[in-house]
Formats: structure tokens, C-alpha cells, sequence
């Protein structure tokens, strides 16, 4: 058993702790002490504040290559797609490996531990499969174990490209051009790939959910297919929701309900599911989700980079839906900025400060991202948990001054992931002052993201 010492520990809920002394066993946590003043002989000392590692519940790995050249500009989500689609366009699965790997190595350096990949970029750009049908998804599972840390691959299912009027009704309308390559063409076509993918990716660290797009991609009946593999394998099953207006228009037409509604009908929604974004659901919406024992991850840099709004998150805190954060699109990489904005964005909608206590904030970005994920042993410190682990310092000139007190409440209002020192996944340090131990994710994302977006 390896033995750590932290200065200060954060156990959960009210729990921050001086002293705590953690051993280490395999990849869990095999022994807990608080209240132990000094290191114990042979101990490592963990300076500054140790928390479980960061979840991020959603990621759209691909996006990450899209900083900084999709931000300025006008328009709306569905102008954005464009330049998505045509970066999409220029994936294979060495390029995708290649730029996946660093940017998990990123997430690894700002203290995350799991990530939770929202998988539809599958086949060719022309749509035909590769030799290997899951190549694309076998690519990020392998950057996922190059960097070092915990995937939760949730293989999208992806059939249609909208829907539209046709006289008196509405129908779902063919994928388009940029489209094409997401599309297994039918649900029993993706159940038989995503069984083969859950079938070769699963491991200590790696394993395989589903996803459904979002109601306007995916029919009810293929959504009841997605439902029942999800329930067959015993693995998490995620799904965009009411991300715009639009989406709710749309889907009310076609339907004469919301996109939560509908899942319900087709009884998608359960404690395996969580929703993502969900930033205009409606309250009867949030009572189905509660009901049901639905999650929700909201993204917030997402949402206010594409203008999508701010999600309901009092309402679904009030409800006793378990929230979790993402960072999505990556216009940063940055957990504690993502767990912030839950309460600094409720703030701006309100006008009302302080409803989601920190300690809430501090498990959304762990213990609930690891439970989303399908981690339900992970994202706390406590005997028998994964032993995943990040430290934050304290010495850095956003946290210097701290209130030793206080000291969570600094880290979620003020830290970013710069703060980061290091990050151990299952027992295994992957970052240590501040640096990935075997990837140099700066010069890999430079290399990959030129390669990608050169003309």
C-alpha cells in the first residue's frame, strides 16, 4: 500500500479536512485517517487542496480544434454547425487519434480524471464504413488510454437530418452531405456495431455507453432500439435535449410535445440516462426527469458561446435532479469554470446569489460526472473508492491569501485549471506539478490542430 498525506482534503459535502492520510491499494483507495497533523514516515505530502478527480460528463473531443476560429463571429448554433461539419470532414482515425490523445492529456493537466465522449463522428466522410467499423471510436478509446485517463465512450446514435413539413405533417428529412458519415442508416445497423465496440473496449479504465443524438436526429422508434441496449449492457445512455428553442418548436409540430415528453413516452428516460443541456426544458420537463431519476449535464461555456442560454438549474436542483458539467465544444477546457457558471449564470437569470452551495458545485464536477458516467464507484474520497485524485495549489496569485477556512469556496469561485499540481487515476500519478508525465499535450494539440485546419 502507498501511503499520501494531504495538507487539506475535501471528503464531501461540508467535509473539508486538514491532514488527511490516504493509502492507496491497486487502483483504490484502501485506507483513510483524518486529523493526522504531520506526514506519517514514508508518506508523499500532497501540498494544497486534494479533492476526488474532476468528471467531465461531455465532450465532443473533435471541437477542441475549433478554438478560437469559431468564437468571434455572428449568428446562431445552426450557423456554427457549418464550420463543425467541415472540420468533421477531415477526420480519419489516425488524425482523430492523434488530436484525441492530446486533448485527453489536456483534460488530464486541468484535474480530470473521466471523460464522458459523445461519439458520432463513425464512418468515412462519404459515409461508407472503414474496414474496421469502430475505428474511429477504437482511435479515441486508445488516445483516452495514451493520456491516461477514464473514458466513458457513449457511441451516438445518429439517423436523420431534421425534421421538416411535408403538406400536412412533419417528417424526419435524410442527412445531409455533413452528416452522412454520423449514420449507422438504421438503429439495428448501430446496435450491431456498438455491440462489437462494447465488446472490445471495455477495461479498467475504458467502457462503452450509448447516446442519443437529440429527438430531432434519432425517431421514436430507434430511440426505444437505443433504450433497449442501454438497458441490455447496463451502460449509461446519453442525450441532447431542448438545447434551443428551435428544437422545442420543431419537435413540438411534429409531436405536440417537448423533446423530454417524447422520451418519456417511448420510456427512454431512467436513473441510467442524463440529458444534456436541457437549457429550455420546461417545468413539467424537470418533474419527468426528477420522476424518472434522469440526470442533467450542463455545459455552460458551451451554452454562452453558442448563444443557446442559460440552463434551468435552480429548477432542476429544486426537483432533486443530479446535475453534472461538461465542457463540451472545449472553448475551454476548465472544470472549475464550468462548475462556477452553474451558480454564476443562475445568479445573472435570478438575480439571486448563492443557490447552489459550493459543496453542491464540487460534487457536480465529481461524484455525479463519475456516477453519469457509469463510475458510480468513483468522484469521492472514501475507502473503497477509485483512488482518482487531484490536487490543487494554493500558492498560485489567483489562490494565494486563502482562507485556509474557507478553502473550497476559494478553489470553485477562483481556481482554474492552471491551479492543477497533479492528477492520479487508479492509483497511478498521471500528472505531477503540472506537467502529463508522458504527453506533452501543447505541442501534440499545435501539431494536430495544424495539421487538420491547414488549407
Amino acid at each position: 500500500m502507498t501511503s499520501y498525506w494531504c495538507e487539506l482534503a475535501w471528503l464531501g459535502g461540508d467535509e473539508t479536512v486538514a491532514g488527511v492520510s490516504i493509502g492507496v491499494d491497486g487502483d483504490r483507495i484502501a485506507a483513510l485517517e483524518v486529523g493526522v497533523p504531520e506526514a506519517p514516515p514514508g508518506a508523499e505530502r500532497l501540498a494544497g487542496l486534494t479533492l476526488p478527480a474532476l468528471a467531465n460528463a461531455h465532450s465532443h473531443a473533435f471541437h477542441r480544434a475549433l478554438r478560437g476560429r469559431t468564437h468571434a463571429g455572428q449568428g446562431t448554433f445552426w450557423d456554427w454547425r457549418e464550420p463543425m461539419y467541415a472540420l468533421a470532414g477531415r477526420l480519419d482515425p489516425e488524425r482523430y487519434h492523434r488530436l484525441a490523445r492530446a486533448v485527453y492529456a489536456e483534460m488530464a493537466v486541468a484535474g480530470i480524471g473521466v471523460v464522458g465522449e459523445f461519439h458520432y463522428v463513425h464512418h468515412q466522410p462519404d459515409g461508407t464504413p472503414y474496414e474496421d467499423p469502430n475505428a474511429m471510436g477504437s482511435a479515441l478509446a486508445a488516445a483516452a488510454t495514451d493520456a491516461g485517463i477514464r473514458l466513458t465512450l457513449l457511441d451516438a446514435l445518429y439517423l436523420h437530418g431534421g425534421l421538416g413539413e411535408a403538406g400536412d405533417t412533419w417528417t424526419y428529412r435524410p442527412v445531409s452531405a455533413g452528416q452522412v458519415r454520423f449514420s449507422d442508416g438504421s438503429a439495428d445497423k448501430w446496435v450491431d456495431r456498438v455491440s462489437s465496440l462494447h465488446a472490445s473496449v471495455g477495461t479498467e479504465t475504458g467502457r462503452v455507453g450509448a447516446a442519443i443524438h437529440s429527438a430531432r436526429a434519432v425517431d421514436p422508434e430507434a430511440m426505444e432500439v437505443a433504450r433497449d441496449w442501454s438497458s441490455d449492457a447496463e451502460a449509461p445512455l446519453h442525450v441532447h435535449v431542448s438545447e434551443q428553442e428551435a428544437e422545442n418548436t420543431t419537435i413540438g409540430f411534429a409531436f405536440d410535445c417537448t423533446p423530454v415528453e417524447l422520451l418519456h413516452r417511448h420510456g427512454v428516460l431512467g436513473p441510467r440516462v442524463t440529458v444534456i443541456h436541457a437549457t429550455h426544458a420546461e417545468e413539467p420537463d424537470i418533474e419527468l426527469l426528477a420522476g424518472s431519476g434522469a440526470g442533467c449535464c450542463l455545459c455552460p461555456t458551451t451554452e454562452r458561446d453558442l448563444a443557446d442560454g442559460i440552463g434551468p438549474s435552480a429548477a432542476l436542483a429544486a426537483a432533486g435532479v443530479p446535475i453534472s458539467v461538461g465542457s463540451d465544444s472545449h472553448a475551454v477546457i476548465d472544470l472549475f469554470e464550468e462548475t462556477r457558471a452553474v451558480e454564476l449564470d443562475e445568479r445573472l437569470a435570478s438575480g439571486h446569489r448563492g443557490t447552489h452551495a459550493v459543496p453542491a458545485l464540487a460534487t457536480m464536477a465529481t461524484d455525479t460526472g463519475y456516477a453519469a458516467l457509469g463510475w458510480a464507484d468513483g468522484g469521492r474520497i472514501e475507502v473503497g473508492a477509485l483512488a482518482d485524485l487531484t490536487t490543487v495549489r494554493l500558492d498560485s496569485v489567483r489562490l494565494a491569501g486563502t482562507d485556509r477556512a474557507n478553502v473550497l469556496d476559494s478553489v470553485i469561485f477562483a481556481a482554474t485549471a492552471a491551479d492543477v499540481a497533479h492528477v492520479m487515476v487508479g492509483g497511478e500519478w498521471v500528472v505531477r506539478d503540472g506537467r502529463h508525465r508522458t504527453v506533452d499535450a501543447a505541442a501534440e494539440l499545435g501539431a494536430a490542430i495544424e495539421e487538420l485546419c491547414s488549407p
